[in-house]
């Protein structure tokens, strides 16, 4: 039986159907909001998943091509890998489902949301967190909370929801927020330098939104859902958690206080060998039970630490930073480089300036297709001191490159303030927190150091959460390392200027964030970010007045779009011959505008010289120097500009009457010659006499 329910959302219809397809799912939806539709289909296996100590959910964003009428691109003209807009929706849909699975759940559950129509105006990546949430209810599977989700736009001052193609165009805010009927879920932002309170009340905006989506889904789950399946908790032996805590509680306390990382990680590095060798002998089936439950004893104690003792566990205040470092030009060759190490969180960025045409293309379902701004993060083994092999990056290091890029995209200078392909990457060194943030702060380093000519420098923080089981009881931290944000119920990272915020992502593993904890959390990043952005400041105060020696030198001109086939030529061969006899880069735009790129100044001026050559409009009254290229027994032909050739005639060779054209010139000779007219048919009439003229009349003068 097939089962519809709609409700209207910002004026269009947001609807669900089940029951149609997908007959063998657990849950098989089609969701739609106008023509944006997602499948979405849930399922989870029957038993929970034997030697495991996490949830295993798996959410897939699949793009799909014909959604926007494309045929992919490449040889086999079909999706390959997910694109990095895909991971990032993926990831965008797991964290706010994740924490409202019951806990010590171990069943796989899968969540694949196909994109199979899109309307520009209604984001699907949007709609697939609703479809996620929605299947989920709908479904068997024991999860019952649903999240709602909105895009919160901002326009003159006034909040937008789910905002059309073209109010996103002029928003200066791009804010996603997912909650339950409680709590805030999740929030994804990037704004134009928004201030804080605003932010906040934007956030506030969209939590309320959502209230009617999350009583849609509650709605369709009484009327059609399935009936929900005892879930099989995993609980260790409760003889093996009460001995290990007997044996182990106060030394694992004992280390817990102690501040010095490495020690502390020695510490109970120790104590984890002493507990499995005195029980997997007993208890020989239980080693991820062991782990699980030391990690909870760890968990209790770091807790009860922060929230009883007001202490965190390097003896830091609660809004202290850790001391920070700033570096510029630490490589030689590269074109801008900053170091920025915050504790042992260590991040260098590189940055690398190339020619217009360096531009990212992208092949997806996005409006987007296009980017000269770049950035990526790597996160070697090596960083947290493991071995582990290196691969290609990860769905983290997908996120968290993203994340720094929409931190510092409004601050980047337009193409025609600064006309070069930026592209960051930044290298994890050291990581005990934050990394993406420290990213942001290397990032705004290395752009000053390569003379990018940003708006203002920006720096990004990291704010932890600890609270009680039952929430009551809150505290907000600043600046989390590694172990308050492995015990911890938060990562509300928060970047921007001294003006305002640029870019929010929040991680919770808890049922959502209060009203209380999204303000400190936003106050508390303002005033450590203030902080960062002094001492970036006295590091490198300004960008640099030039770009690095190694970067390419970018000229840009404007010609009459009309004349661009007259640079390029007949198959291109007339803009492969400059770029053949120069070395340069040349990028044509369809406004005109031609950038000429090369480390060489006088090759990119020379090329540029003939370009504007090529492209120059010749002018009735004006004197040219040209070279004579053809003689006639009427007159010479003279070029006068590159492929510009007008006629000399007798007449005019001389003030004086000339009997020959060979007694006054030769195939080869310069000569001033003055255009005199240009007509119907374009040829050009020129006159040596009236150049003669016109130059003893200026020296008279």
């Amino acid at each position: 039986m097939t089962h519809t329910h709609q409700i209207e959302v910002a004026g269009r219809t947001m609807k669900v159907e089940s029951g149609r397809i997908g007959m063998l799912s657990d849950s098989a939806i089609l969701m739609s909001y106008g023509d944006t539709v997602i499948l979405t289909n849930a399922n989870a296996s029957d038993q929970p998943r034997d030697g495991i100590d996490f949830f295993p959910l798996s959410v897939e964003y699949e793009e799909r091509l014909y959604s926007v009428g494309k045929i992919p691109g490449g040889f086999l003209k079909r999706e390959g890998k997910p694109t990095d807009k895909a991971i990032l929706h993926g990831r965008a849909i797991d964290r706010p489902l994740r924490p409202l699975f019951p806990k010590g759940y171990r069943n796989d559950v899968q969540i694949v949301c196909t994109v199979v129509s899109v309307e520009n105006d209604n984001l699907p990546e949007i709609l697939a967190i609703n479809a996620a949430s929605t299947a989920l209810c709908l479904s068997s599977i024991p999860f019952t909370t649903p999240v709602a989700a909105v895009q919160v736009g901002l326009i003159d001052g006034k909040y937008i929801l789910n905002p059309t193609t073209e109010e996103r165009k002029v928003s200066d805010l791009s804010l996603t927020v997912c909650a339950t009927k409680e709590r805030v879920m999740m929030v994804e932002a990037g704004g134009n330098e928004i201030p804080e309170d605003t932010m906040i009340n934007a956030i506030d905006f969209g939590f309320n939104e959502c209230q009617k989506i999350v009583a849609f889904q509650e709605e369709a789950m009484r009327s059609f859902g399935k009936e929900k399946k005892e879930p099989l908790i995993h609980e260790a032996d409760e003889n093996l958690k009460r001995e290990i805590n007997d044996f182990s509680f106060d030394n694992i306390k004992d280390a817990m206080y102690i501040t010095d990382r490495d020690e502390r990680n020695a510490k109970m590095d120790e104590i984890k060998t002493a507990i499995n060798d005195k029980f997997l002998e007993t208890y020989p089936d239980s080693a991820s039970d062991i782990n699980e439950i030391v990690y909870k004893i760890q968990k209790e104690i770091v807790r009860d630490m922060l929230l009883n003792n007001h202490r965190r566990p390097d003896g830091r205040r609660f809004d202290e930073i850790r001391p920070i470092s700033c570096e510029v030009d630490v490589l030689p060759r590269t074109h801008g480089t900053g170091l920025f190490s915050r504790g042992l969180t260590q991040v260098m960025t590189v940055a690398t300036l190339g020619s217009i045409g360096d531009i990212q293309i992208l092949d997806g379902i996005g409006e987007e297709e296009s980017k000269r701004y770049i950035h990526h993060y790597n996160f070697p083994g090596y960083s947290v001191g493991e071995v582990k092999p290196l691969r290609g990056p990860g769905r983290r290091e997908i996120g968290h490159g993203a994340l720094t890029e929409r931190a510092l995209e409004p601050l980047i200078p337009s193409e025609e303030e600064f006309p070069y392909t930026i592209r960051l990457v930044s290298e994890v060194l050291s990581s005990n927190g934050s990394t993406s943030q420290a990213s942001v702060c290397g990032s705004t380093l290395a752009l000053l150091d390569a003379g990018v000519p940003i708006k203002r420098p920006a720096a990004g923080i990291a704010m932890g959460l600890i609270t009680s089981e039952d929430l009551s009881k809150e505290e907000v931290i600043t600046d989390i390392q590694g172990i308050e944000d492995f015990f911890g119920d938060m990562d509300f990272k928060v970047a921007g200027t001294e003006k305002g915020i640029t870019s929010i992502q929040v991680d919770t593993k808890i049922a959502g964030l209060s009203k209380q904890c999204i303000h400190d959390a936003i106050y508390g990043a303002k005033k450590a970010r203030m902080e960062i952005l002094e001492k970036i400041h006295d590091c490198i105060p300004a960008p640099r007045s030039e770009v690095s020696m190694y970067a390419p030198k970018t000229s840009t001109i404007t010609i009459n779009p009309d004349k661009i086939r007259d640079v390029i030529g007949a198959g291109g061969k007339v803009i492969n011959k400059i770029i053949a006899d120069t070395g340069v880069k040349i990028d044509i735009k369809e406004d005109g505008r031609v950038f000429v790129s090369s480390p060489d100044h006088k090759a990119v001026d020379t090329a540029v010289g003939i370009i504007e050559g090529l492209t120059k409009e010749v002018q009735v009254g004006e004197v040219y120097l040209g070279k004579v290229t053809k003689i006639a027994t009427f007159g010479a032909f003279v070029e006068i500009l590159p492929n510009k050739e007008g006629l000399v005639h007798i007449s005019k060779l001389d003030i004086n009457r000339v009997n020959k054209v060979e007694d006054i010139v030769s195939v080869g000779d310069q000569i001033l010659v003055k255009v005199t007219e240009i007509d119907n048919q374009g040829r050009i009439n020129l006159s040596r006499k009236d150049a003669i003229a016109e130059s003893d009349k200026n020296t008279d003068n």
